[in-house]
């Protein structure tokens, strides 16, 4: 007995979300160019190591299943649709749904990135579900790539440094130089800001694309789903002090 196909991930459901809204499923069958096309795409993710039923794989049919799926998510179809969906899918459906605009930009994301990485790459398998973001895990696992380049990170350091003599957190004002001394010196973390969304495979990382911040505000931003500002976070903080202070 051929063993069952790993579940579909948010970057699938996401790519399959996309198309959704381009093709009908309604008027169309597994036959359509674009759900075939979705099908081999999908075969070439470098998200899995082993297919175990590699004929029924994310096979055009089962590409077109899974559109018909969202059949039931969504308020302008009146029928049923099929009851057997998976929780991520209304997941993924109340996470893009309403904004078609950021679906597509991290449909073609996915799509710009994919292509890039080694296929069945083993960084993609190590990200967990609490790492994860929205966005799913390749577009995941390109932001830590940017966030750890070093040679960026010590260029818009030194940059700061420069302008302002020291590396204040943009969004707590907390310096280890002051609070440390000499050992915190020159240590900082940075935030790529661009949203995931808007990211992708082959761009450049921009000194202006990456924010100083300590270690606690960069696991808050990377704790909210999805991501605040460094704005938004920085009044979050503030906003607590000056309540803490009545």
């Amino acid at each position: 007995m051929a063993r069952r196909n790993p579940k579909w991930t948010r970057d699938e459901l996401i790519l399959a979300l996309d198309l959704y809204f381009r093709v009908n499923p309604l008027h169309t069958s597994a036959k359509n160019p674009a759900i075939r096309e979705l099908s081999r795409f999908l075969n070439q993710l470098p998200i899995y190591t082993t297919r175990p039923d590699i004929e029924r794989f994310r096979n055009p049919n089962g590409v077109y299943m899974k559109l018909c799926s969202f059949l039931r998510l969504d308020p302008d179809y009146s029928g049923k649709g099929l009851s057997a969906g998976s929780k991520l899918e209304e997941v993924v459906w109340k996470e893009f749904a309403s904004d078609r605009d950021r679906l597509a930009r991290t449909a073609w994301a996915i799509r710009a990135s994919a292509k890039t990485f080694p296929a069945a790459t083993e960084s993609l398998k190590e990200i967990d579900k609490e790492e994860e973001f929205v966005e799913g895990k390749i577009l995941t696992r390109l932001h830590w790539l940017r966030e750890r380049n070093q040679t960026a990170l010590e260029n818009k350091k030194l940059s700061v440094l420069r302008s302002t003599g020291s590396l204040a957190c943009e969004a707590c004002d907390f310096d280890f130089y002051e609070v440390y001394g000499d050992i915190g010196y020159g240590f900082a973390e940075c935030h790529h800001v661009i949203p995931l969304s808007d990211l992708h495979r082959g761009m450049k990382t921009k000194l202006s694309d990456l924010a100083i911040v300590c270690s606690n505000c960069h696991r808050m931003l990377h704790k909210t789903r999805p991501w605040m500002t460094i704005d938004q976070l920085r009044k979050l903080v503030f906003s607590r002090e000056s309540l803490e202070e009545l």
